[in-house]
């Protein structure tokens, strides 16, 4: 049977409005990966700790084996009937939708999660109000080139802007971004909390903050896993809930993800 950790993260801010703490449960990197019939031991676990939305900063299937889509829309349908679900892309399925043989199956994919009230960001912002408190949710999309193996380029604050669209100037900005490579430009572009995924922790993973190799090749990558910090704002990356081809992990649990914002003394 497959396991995974729970990981929560607490973080104190003032832009919270009321009294009430405000929790997410962040999806990453699933790949397929199943917990029991329909994914049966995730669902209860996200159930137990009852999120006020669900997020996925990408890569819930595995573009290598079309055959993930099903598993994952079914979970993903029955985790949309209790919570707000939003959901950017993962370099997996960017590389689904522009595959000309897995176009068509991709985008059915997408509308069967959209029918069901799942919200895909392409590029785009959304506004949720949660326990009185604006919350704006952006997901970024990054062109292929952005996932190169071994060399990738790097991402200024203006493409940054260009893909995106420029921060929100109310409420709390939480930007889902598939690849942390590029954590400095997201801190830069003025999100409060941002989530990343993408390096399955580095596969061999040193401490919390530190692994050994990202999926581009680069040894010891900066924002491999954990929690890192900027002023104001937090970046979490996951270690992701599965992997493909190689599922080699050391010192490195798959983990599922609670974050709770509390209101700052």
């Amino acid at each position: 049977m497959n396991k995974f950790r729970t990981k929560i993260y607490h973080i104190s801010t003032k832009k919270l409005k009321g009294d009430s703490p405000v929790k997410f449960a962040v999806l990453a990197d699933l790949h397929g990966v199943m917990y029991g019939c329909g994914n049966h031991m995730l669902l209860q676990r996200i159930e137990g700790e009852n999120p006020d939305a669900v997020l996925i900063p990408g890569d819930m299937i595995y573009s290598g084996d079309p055959a993930t889509l099903y598993p994952v829309a079914d979970f993903l349908i029955r985790l949309s009937d209790k919570y707000p679900v939003f959901y950017s892309l993962g370099n997996h399925e960017y590389r689904m939708l522009l595959d000309p043989a897995l176009h068509s199956e991709y985008l059915e994919y997408e509308r069967l999660l959209t029918s069901a009230g799942v919200c895909f960001l392409h590029n785009e912002h959304t506004s949720m109000k949660i326990q009185g408190t604006d919350f704006v949710f952006c997901g970024l999309e990054l062109p292929a080139e952005y996932y190169k193996k071994p060399k990738s380029p790097a991402l200024s604050l203006t493409a940054m802007e260009e893909l995106a669209g420029p921060v929100a100037q109310e409420g709390i900005r939480v930007l889902l971004a598939h690849n942390p490579k590029y954590g400095n430009t997201y801190f830069s572009w003025g999100a409060d909390l941002i989530f990343s995924g993408h390096y399955h922790g580095g596969i061999f993973r040193i401490n919390e903050n530190r692994g050994v190799i990202s999926p581009q090749f680069h040894l010891f990558p900066a924002f491999c896993c954990g929690e890192f910090k900027r002023g104001g704002s937090h970046m979490i990356v996951s270690a992701g809930l599965g992997e493909h081809t190689l599922p080699v992990r050391i010192h490195n649990p798959r983990e599922l993800i609670f974050t709770v914002l509390l209101p700052a003394e």
